[in-house]
């Protein structure tokens, strides 16, 4: 097989577990413990995907979206531009600073797993938020229509549970790749999830504030 045919190939393989993270995510970690310069290259567009769907759902789920079409001047296409760029501001700001602080736990017990790793485990572990995006949000709009985006308007209560929903799968997710990515027992990786989480969720709670 050819350097070019091989590498194909690895992208092809990368694009398809984007998507089967979702169902069968242990396979995917493990897939992922391959941090040799063609997997990581290879896996570059899926990363790239997730990160922006996962921010721009981030960014819709956040208190500010819920004010958006208060301005009868805004519409529906005002909310898209601005989830879009919003998704790239936010979804590579969790990528870059989520990443380090997963190192940064995964050091502290013991891993010598690489920056770039990190990295990529955070972006796959945020596959649910992708997800979000072409499901909870476009059927929100259909229920709803504006609601979501309208002080005091219709849906917001149901789009935060199910928002919640989705954060809660991609957490879980996160727990399970530190496990299977390191090798290690459930005690020792939910050890490492705690200190990535206990500081992301205060982040969140102050944006939320």
């Amino acid at each position: 097989m050819s350097a070019g045919v091989h590498a194909e190939s690895l992208e092809r393989d990368w694009l398809r577990r984007a998507v089967v993270v979702l169902r069968r995510p242990s396979e995917v970690f493990d897939a992922l413990r391959d941090d040799s310069d063609d997997a990581a290259d290879a896996r570059q567009e899926p990363v790239l995907a997730l990160v922006l769907l996962a921010g721009a759902a981030a960014v819709l789920a956040s208190p500010v979206a819920r004010s958006l079409l208060d301005d009868p001047a805004r519409d529906g296409l005002i909310v898209a531009v601005w989830a879009f760029i919003g998704g790239i501001v936010y979804g590579f700001a969790a990528y870059w600073a989520g990443g380090a602080l997963l190192l940064w736990a995964l050091r502290r017990l013991g891993s010598d797993r690489s920056y770039r790793s990190a990295r990529h485990l955070v972006a796959f572990a945020g596959a649910p938020l992708a997800l979000s995006l072409v499901t909870l949000w476009p059927l929100a709009v259909a229920a709803f229509g504006g609601g979501p985006f309208r002080s005091g308007g219709s849906g917001h209560a149901v789009v935060a549970v199910g928002a919640a929903a989705f954060a809660a799968w991609a957490l879980a997710l996160l727990a399970l790749g530190i496990r299977v990515v390191n090798g290690w027992t459930w005690v020792r990786a939910l050890a490492a999830w705690a200190l990535v989480v206990a500081p992301g969720a205060v982040v969140v709670a102050l944006g939320y504030v």
